[in-house]
């Protein structure tokens, strides 16, 4: 900013309203300057994006829409196989490997629609199953290992002169949990998957994805390692106060196929470990919340709280609970309640690609979908569960 000096003509120093009003002049000259100086750079700036929108429309680039991607090569190569098995369009598809991708199977076989498998593992995801809460891992191999640390350094007080005892070396397990195939085999008739107005892609994806999620969740629970994964409730079960690693412990509800006030409930969260606790939830099905979701204290407030914020669900002693229909329902010697943090107790390892095998000929006039995918579940962690047991002792 210049800064004019002004003077009287008698040459003394100008009044200081004088000198004002010269200070403020230049100050509005030079903001004119700065103004001018803007506008230049943002016409230059404009003229540059006119320029590139200019290229990009004449180089005819794909849009951002999703109408645009509802064109996809990949999903009308695997649209045609679903309604016509036609799998030129399969065969013949060029992958573009802009990076590493673990969604190819390495042995072959028609890959679901990228956008349908997404559905289908998304629906998975939010089934009220175990799946929600317990540790999900992706895997290239037959089997996933979990290597458990469930002992602690050994230690002692030593003094400074004395000599110092050598103390214990913890021991680390190994856990293996092996993939089994999991399948579906939904139909439809040959004349429906001709029509045009019928969305064949997410029929089938609604119709896989409900089968997976209703056979996991039942494997998680109940499978006995035979050709599925190994629930939580087939391994050994015991007493918690004799509790062993490699076996549940359990707490007894005090009465044969009933539960008593509810302290029972108590004693199964404080049953499990501090470390397991803060992120500990219960896991019965329908039957069992409806029984404890009349639990009362001595002051008449149940146990099965309102959640504390708008949106929030209810909260069994500040837990959250999951509802898995294949819990066993409330009867004498059941365990019907599970308690635990089970991102740390229950692994499931599975591989992230699906696949489907059209055919035309088993149920004319039908067409079958054979879909598979590989998943496995055991308990990783047998410290991290607790089961109340609805009996004496």
């Amino acid at each position: 900013m210049t800064h004019p000096e002004t003077k009287a003509q008698t040459g003394a120093p100008a009044s200081p309203a004088a000198e004002m009003k010269t200070a403020l002049a230049g100050f509005v000259t030079d903001l004119s300057h700065f103004k001018s100086d803007i506008q230049t750079q943002l016409t230059k700036q404009e003229e540059r994006l006119m320029m590139m929108d200019r290229k990009s429309a004449s180089l005819a680039r794909p849009a951002l829409a999703t109408s645009a991607q509802a064109d996809a090569p990949h999903q009308k190569a695997f649209n045609a196989y679903l309604r016509s098995g036609d799998d030129d369009a399969l065969r013949g598809l060029e992958l573009d490997g802009k990076a590493m991708s673990t969604a190819v199977a390495g042995d072959g076989g028609y890959l679901v629609d990228p956008e349908t498998a997404a559905n289908i593992q998304s629906v998975l995801q939010g089934t009220a199953s175990l799946r929600a809460i317990a540790n999900v891992v992706n895997v290239e191999s037959t089997s996933f290992d979990v290597l458990v640390d469930h002992t602690d350094v050994g230690t002692g007080w030593a003094s400074e002169t004395g000599s110092q005892a050598e103390t214990g070396t913890p021991s680390v397990d190994r856990i293996t949990i092996p993939l089994h195939e999991l399948s579906a085999l939904p139909k439809a008739s040959q004349r429906l998957l001709d029509d045009s107005a019928f969305d064949v892609e997410s029929w089938l994806a609604g119709k896989i994805a409900d089968k997976f999620a209703r056979a996991e969740s039942n494997a998680f629970i109940n499978g006995d390692g035979v050709d599925k994964p190994v629930g939580f409730l087939t391994h050994t079960i015991v007493d918690n106060a004799s509790w062993a690693w490699g076996d549940i412990g359990y707490v007894p509800t005090g009465v044969a196929g009933d539960l008593n006030t509810g302290d029972e409930i108590i004693d199964l969260v404080y049953a499990l470990g501090a470390d397991y606790r803060a992120n500990g939830s219960f896991v019965m099905n329908s039957k069992t919340a409806g029984a404890v979701r009349k639990l009362k204290d001595n002051d008449g407030r149940f146990l099965w709280s309102d959640g504390l914020a708008a949106g929030e669900p209810a909260r069994l002693l500040g837990y959250p609970v999951v509802i898995a229909e294949d819990m066993p329902d409330i009867a004498a010697g059941a365990y019907a309640i599970a308690f635990g943090d089970f991102a740390k107790g229950y692994t499931v390892a599975e591989r992230p690609d699906t696949r489907i095998l059209r055919d035309p000929f088993s149920a004319k006039p039908h067409v079958l979908f054979y879909a598979t995918k590989r998943v496995g579940g055991d308990v990783s962690d047998f410290a991290a569960i607790k089961l109340l047991k609805f009996d004496v002792s």
